[in-house]
């Protein structure tokens, strides 16, 4: 008879019957009269119980290792003292599918930088941390829900470009058939392109290169970006209601799906935001924290971390919410395309939204007017030559457009209050990082 696979989280529904578990063996407890196998799916952990009887069964439950690919048939019994849902397999057969070496080169006690190198042992081993893609795909989910269902367009752009994007500084330069090419830094470009031609709405969700050699614990030099472009905006005031909308029911699905979970496994609650988020211009944010000691020589032009987690900390205690956009960043410290104010050249109608004191997502409005982008080009040393590709998207009736990128990653690291971005992606990549 064909037992087929019984997930472990279903087994109480199977009380009585015989049924098959495909799994891995998370512990042995061999004694001298029982046998106890602890075996671990992708949905929890069973106990699997023997009485020694000199048998074949014996033998092949003493002979198992840790972290063993097993397939065990065998009786679901309800038995109300064990801890394991109430529940233990009174086994009938079993079948080592791919045995484990000894010892495992990692256990409870390996430290982050060692796990990394056995990613798949240490993903499969930690049920938070298999909890954590869970939320990454209904995070990503609610995402493209709330994007779809405000008519947006989901597109693929290009990864290898012909030049280097924005300013041309920290990119991965590549061998292209003899000549040059680099990893894209952002879609930025591509997703101007798509405002340029006629789709109105445009987001995509894709991998972003940087080689910045920076070796902290938000930075990666590959990461997934959730970038939008938004055409016909009034203003920048439109790409923030955009995003906080989007984040809001994004996170409410999470909280939903996954809300009780994430406080057993994480200890943290995750709270759904209320809208719209508090806003603050940057001036004004400086003036708040050098009255509090930040930045004592005044020299600053942006927040650097400290800065972030302060003001973030103050707008929490002034409105209780953990988000805030920080506004009308100064020129200096954006990019060319990011338009400037009419009213006051000398800031740009730009935002970072910080969550919780982190910056998780950069955005503004675009400047669309051909003439005044040249201009800002040249101002800031850039050579319009090799951008001609883009700069042509202006040429020709480019509307009034705005957008924003948002680190994926840094969104679930704050969501679950990890220390490290190297903890919510799959397979990290940094300066120091090109394995596994």
């Amino acid at each position: 008879m064909i037992h087929s696979r019984v997930p472990v989280s279903d087994l109480r529904e199977h009380v009585g019957r015989t049924v098959s578990v495909f799994g891995w063996v998370n512990t042995l407890r061999l004694q001298r009269h029982m046998q106890f196998v602890i075996v671990r799916d992708h949905t929890g952990m069973v106990q699997v119980i023997h009485k020694r009887d000199n048998g074949p069964l014996e033998a092949q439950l003493e002979a198992l290792t840790p972290e063993s690919a097993v397939k065990i048939t065998g009786r679901v019994v309800d038995v109300a003292q064990v801890k394991l849902g109430g529940l233990e397999i009174v086994p009938e057969a079993v079948e080592v599918l791919n045995p484990a070496a000894t010892p495992l080169p990692i256990d409870e006690r390996t430290g982050l930088e060692q796990r990394m190198d056995w990613r798949f042992l240490d993903v499969r081993r930690r049920p938070a941390t298999q909890l954590l893609f869970a939320v990454q795909t209904t995070l990503e989910q609610g995402l493209r829900e709330y994007a779809y269902a405000q008519g947006a367009t989901e597109m693929h752009t290009p990864k290898l470009m012909g030049t280097a994007s924005e300013s041309g500084a920290e990119v991965f330069e590549v061998g292209y058939f003899g000549r040059s090419a680099y990893l894209a830094q952002s879609p930025q470009f591509y997703k101007q392109m798509a405002i340029a031609a006629g789709i109105d709405k445009v987001f995509e969700i894709g991998p972003v290169f940087r080689a910045e050699p920076s070796f902290t614990s938000r930075h990666a030099t590959e990461f997934t970006g959730v970038d939008v472009e938004l055409a016909w905006i009034d203003g920048v005031e439109d790409v923030m209601a955009f995003e906080e909308q989007m984040l809001a029911h994004a996170i409410a699905k999470v909280a939903d799906a996954h809300g009780e979970a994430i406080a057993e496994h994480f200890g943290v609650e995750v709270t759904v935001p209320t809208t719209p988020f508090p806003r603050i211009a940057m001036a004004d944010a400086q003036e708040i924290l050098r009255r509090g000691g930040w930045d004592p020589a005044g020299d600053k032009e942006d927040l650097d971390p400290e800065g972030e987690r302060s003001i973030s900390a103050h707008i929490k205690e002034a409105t209780g919410h953990e988000f805030v956009f920080i506004t009308h960043y100064p020129v200096g410290i954006r990019p060319f395309y990011h338009m400037r104010a009419a009213d006051d050249s000398s800031v740009t109608l730009s935002f970072d939204l910080l969550w919780k004191g982190l910056e998780v997502t950069t955005g503004a409005q675009r400047e669309h007017r051909y003439g005044v982008l040249l201009k800002q080009a040249a101002e800031k040393g850039i050579s319009p030559e090799p951008m001609q590709d883009y700069l042509n998207a202006f040429r020709y009736g480019c509307p009034p457009h705005g957008g924003l990128g948002m680190g994926l990653g840094r969104v679930l690291m704050v969501m679950l209050g990890l220390d490290s971005i190297r903890q919510a992606s799959f397979l990290f990549r940094g300066p120091n990082r090109l394995t596994p």
